[in-house]
């Protein structure tokens, strides 16, 4: 079978970073049963505001006649809901300020679909100009999910971050905008905001720099709202929303909303842009699910997606970081080791300078004791140079329940220190 497959069959069925995670989370899951301790994926926490306001929107959709048998019995376009989308666009209008309407507007099967059609879309071979397109990361780490989306060899160009260290034990990222260019293959800037893995948040000023970029240079930026603004606002440091304009593509999911089971993202972008998603969607499904679109309607309506941003979701997560940052702390006392700023989303993001074991070795350690992290270096692609910090990351969930998260937590602090003692074994520089 194999000699069968075409390029891009190779590309999409291969060894990914992606598949790897998943795969281990699942068997990691199977092997260990309840006693496994997931600190790995993104899998939101069953944030117990948002879990009864779902439960409440499904009754109230039974309660209603024809409202069930239309969410599940009809397609909708391959745009989206009609009344979804006219809503989503006056939401945003009364949240952000975007001059947005429903021809802004397009929903897809998650928010990494959508990443896939707009990165196609965008980069690759372009044979009518002999060229071929990429896509810019500028600053890595970035999310896993995008480094084999696109079907092209070599599709991204990444820039090495500039690194901060305010305290002992602290660190942030920020853009190195002097090693930042834009040159005739980049077709658009994607980032993250709050970045997965590392919980940084590009700050107001650096994004409306790159979003300036994107104008001067007639390129688009991709701003990946996943964590973010408005929705689900698990933000703990202050900023604006992205900025918006016809350069720029914002993407939002409901799955951090609690609601990771419907696979819904909605994608805000120049009406062109729109009519080609919707154009893609209609090829490769017909049309999206229609179940996220129903519950959410008329929440974005009524102001109940701000009140649950607010009250339930927000305080959740910021509380879960203050503890496990507390317990990282106080677990790896005397440990060189360094945690990313904790700005955003739901992830640790641990440096260990000089660690005398690859990432990857420690994450199997960690694997065979039940406790599954993610590889920091797998976030560290489109890198065109040796970057060392690459291989001294982890990225670590701290969604679980609490008696897990600081098992996991314990048995991740004994392995550091197992590594650090064994002077004989030393990574190679």
């Amino acid at each position: 079978m194999k000699s069968t497959l075409s390029d891009n069959g190779r590309r999409l069925s291969g060894p990914t970073g992606i598949h790897q995670l998943m795969h281990d989370l699942g068997a990691a899951l199977e092997s260990g049963g309840p006693d496994a301790v997931m600190m790995g994926g993104g899998n939101p926490a069953h944030v117990p505001g948002a879990d009864a306001l779902w439960r409440g929107r499904m009754q109230e959709i039974l309660a209603e006649p024809g409202t069930f048998e239309t969410m599940l019995g009809d397609y909708d376009g391959p745009q989206g809901r009609r009344r979804f989308i006219e809503t989503f666009a006056a939401f945003l209008r009364r949240t952000c300020g975007y001059e947005v309407g429903p021809e802004n507007i397009a929903v897809t099967s998650s928010s990494q679909t959508a990443c896939f059609l707009l990165f196609n879309l965008l980069a690759g071979e372009d044979h009518a100009s002999h060229t071929r397109r990429r896509v810019l990361l500028p600053l890595v780490p970035e999310y896993i999910g995008y480094s084999d989306q696109i079907l092209a060899e070599n599709p991204f160009r990444a820039v090495k971050p500039r690194i901060d260290t305010p305290t002992a034990h602290r660190f942030k990222y920020h853009i190195d905008f002097d090693a930042l260019t834009l040159t005739d293959d980049i077709a658009a800037l994607c980032l993250s905001r709050p970045t997965n893995p590392s919980a940084n948040v590009v700050g107001d000023d650096e994004l409306a720099r790159l979003a300036d970029l994107a104008v001067e240079h007639d390129r688009l930026l991709i701003v990946d709202n996943a964590y973010g603004l408005p929705f689900p606002g698990i933000l703990f440091t202050p900023v604006r929303p992205a900025p918006w304009n016809a350069n720029v593509v914002l993407t939002f999911s409901l799955s951090k909303l609690g609601l990771p089971g419907t696979r819904t993202g909605v994608v805000v972008a120049a009406p062109e842009i729109i009519h080609r998603l919707a154009s893609a969607n209609a090829v490769l499904a017909l049309a999206n699910g229609s179940v996220g679109q129903a519950i959410t309607e008329p929440l974005f309506a009524n102001g109940g997606i701000e009140r649950l941003c607010a009250e339930h979701i927000g305080p959740f997560y910021r509380e879960r970081c203050r503890t496990a940052l507390q317990w990282m702390d106080e677990l790896l006392e005397g440990v060189d080791y360094r945690v990313h700023e904790p700005e955003g989303a739901f992830f640790l993001w641990l440096w260990l300078p000089g660690l005398p074991i690859s990432d990857r070795e420690l994450y199997l350690r960690l694997k065979a004791r039940g406790v599954v992290v993610v590889p920091g270096s797998y976030f560290f692609y489109g890198l065109e140079e040796e970057f060392p910090h690459r291989d001294e990351c982890l990225r670590i969930s701290y969604g679980q329940p609490l008696e897990k998260l600081r098992r996991g937590f314990e048995i991740l602090a004994d392995e550091i220190r197992r590594a650090r003692s064994e002077t004989g074994h030393r990574r190679a520089p």
